[in-house]
């Protein structure tokens, strides 16, 4: 496990980060979600794809790569990655994202995108979900915030002040704009079972994306650990031998 510091809107951001198969010439990033870490993307695929040189990176608030002085968005979120990218002089041609990582992967534009269950697909609240959230606003005046972790989502529980409300401003993003904007090539994996991004958003976001594959595979949002294997193989097949592409997020 390696440390690299990362200035962005002077703020310096301690980035951990591990790579394997340095010497190889192709690479690929590894996002993960929300509440997740690096670790989780190395179990599942550590052992595939070793024709690329593997990148696993926690990002801000996650992980070991601490977060809690700056409210981020998304397309922060993305920037700071580039610039960690930038820092250890890799430009990684596959960027492979799972649930919230899939928006800063998209944002990233590499030449091969791959969707893991991504977010970005505004999915409506249910009826327990509508209720809670009335009840707390209900009740906030008269200090419900002791209460919190009884209202908030399991994702949210236990974050530092500044992590939730980053929370609050990414979870309800519409990346539709992003998704049909995007140009190049894109895989997309998904859990039938998944609760958290249900299968028909994958659906749409493979409608959306023009150069786009869905491959629909058995379990729920972390399905991956299971199928890694299934994944990094369509990965070797279908991400290789593609056009140079140089477009970059806008700061």
């Amino acid at each position: 496990m390696a440390v690299c510091d990362v200035e962005y809107n002077g703020e310096k951001f301690e980035l951990s980060y591990i790579i394997k198969n340095h010497n190889r010439h192709k690479s690929i990033l590894f996002l993960h979600g929300w509440g997740s870490n690096k670790e989780v993307m190395q179990q599942a695929f550590g052992p595939y794809l070793p024709e690329f040189k593997h990148i696993y990176l926690d990002m801000p608030g996650f992980g070991h790569s601490p977060n809690d002085t700056t409210i981020l968005t998304t397309k922060d979120y993305a920037n700071i990655v580039k610039k960690f990218l930038d820092t250890i002089n890799v430009k990684p041609e596959v960027i492979a994202g799972h649930s919230f990582g899939g928006k800063v992967a998209t944002l990233l534009n590499p030449k091969c995108l791959v969707l893991i269950s991504s977010a970005g697909i505004l999915v409506p609240k249910s009826l327990k979900t509508r209720a809670k959230i009335a009840i707390y606003k209900l009740l906030k005046p008269f200090g419900i915030h002791k209460f919190r972790k009884f209202f908030v989502s399991p994702d949210a529980k236990y974050m530092n002040k500044v992590m939730y409300e980053t929370f609050k401003g990414v979870v309800d993003e519409d990346f539709e704009y992003y998704f049909k904007n995007f140009t190049n090539k894109a895989l997309l994996f998904w859990g039938i079972d998944d609760t958290a991004t249900p299968l028909w958003t994958g659906e749409k976001i493979n409608n959306l994306i023009p150069d786009s594959y869905l491959f629909e595979l058995v379990g729920g949002h972390f399905f991956f650990i299971e199928d890694a294997k299934f994944i990094s193989e369509r990965i070797s097949k279908e991400c290789k031998d593609l056009e140079k592409v140089d477009k970059e997020v806008d700061e």
